[in-house]
Order: structure tokens, then C-alpha cells, then sequence
């Protein structure tokens, strides 16, 4: 794999998210859990989602991947999770099946992220934040303590966005 697009995962309500089909739009790749303390930023997600991607064919495309991994914060069903994730934080990004994102057990997405962006960026905890630009390269990660409304997750959402 040379760049994020060439993934794909099955989605949460069944079907493949190709990331392929993103192509050119930059991504912010983010591990989400339904019971962990950094749950809330689903909302600040689901305004950047709704603020730089959801009605522009070349916006931020926002990717939440559920993850079990961590204090086992993510442990109900898709359709548990995308009802929760609906109904207390209206989301409406692509998600994808509960996957698994540390360790040798790491789907190849988070195997590459890994790699690309180095040893600390692999997520230690629910709420890792990678953005992608419009090539498909990792440009920058967050840890769960980076808010996404923080201004230095808009500041580097903004320049790939405005990098064409």
C-alpha cells in the first residue's frame, strides 16, 4: 500500500468503504469508542464533517473506525454502535466495522498509518486523529487530547483543504 486510498474496510451498516473513491479529497482517519471519555468528540467530528466536507465533492472526508482495543469502550454491536452514534451525536460521516488498530493484530490501515507517521503515532488510546492530504499521505496525527475543534486540528484541516 502506497497511500491511504488504496484501503478499504467494511462499513458499519454493511457494504465496503473504498477509500478509493475519496481519491483526492483529503481524510481525517479517526478510532472511536461509543464508552470512553473522549466520546463527545464525535460532535466536533461530525461539525468538521458538516463545516469542510459533507456537501463539497472535494471537502474533508471524516472516517470514524470503532475500535474495542482500548478499556473494551467499544464493546456493542454495528447496529448498536451507529444508533448511538446517531442518536446522542448525529453522525453522519462514513464509519466502518469495529476493527482492531493496535498491535500485530492492527488492520493494514493502521499498520500503515504506523509507518508512516512513526513509533508514537500509533494510537494508545480511543480518539487518534490522522490526517491524510489530497495525495493520500499522512501529513499529520493528533492524540485524543487534540480536540477536533481545537485550533490546531482546524488550522491543519484548513491548509489540506486549501492545498490543491
Amino acid at each position: 500500500m502506497t497511500c491511504a486510498y488504496d484501503f478499504s474496510l467494511p462499513g458499519l451498516e454493511g457494504g465496503t468503504l473504498d477509500f478509493s473513491a475519496w481519491r483526492g479529497r483529503p481524510l481525517l482517519i479517526v478510532n472511536t469508542a461509543s464508552k470512553c471519555g473522549f466520546t463527545p468528540q464525535y460532535e466536533g467530528l461530525q461539525h468538521l464533517w458538516a463545516t469542510f466536507g459533507r456537501n463539497d465533492p472535494d471537502g474533508l472526508v471524516v472516517i470514524g473506525i470503532p475500535s474495542n482495543d482500548f478499556g473494551k469502550q467499544e464493546p456493542g454491536s454495528a447496529k448498536e454502535i451507529g444508533t448511538f452514534c446517531s442518536r446522542n451525536y448525529g453522525v453522519g460521516f462514513p464509519m466502518t466495522a469495529k476493527e482492531t488498530v493496535k498491535g500485530g493484530d492492527a488492520i493494514p490501515l493502521f499498520r500503515w498509518l504506523a509507518h508512516e507517521g512513526g513509533f508514537l503515532s500509533r494510537p494508545r488510546w480511543n480518539f487518534y486523529k490522522y490526517l491524510i492530504d489530497r495525495e493520500g499521505k499522512l501529513v499529520r496525527w493528533f492524540t485524543p487530547l487534540a480536540r477536533p475543534d481545537s485550533a490546531g486540528v482546524v488550522e491543519a484541516v484548513h491548509r489540506v483543504i486549501l492545498d490543491r
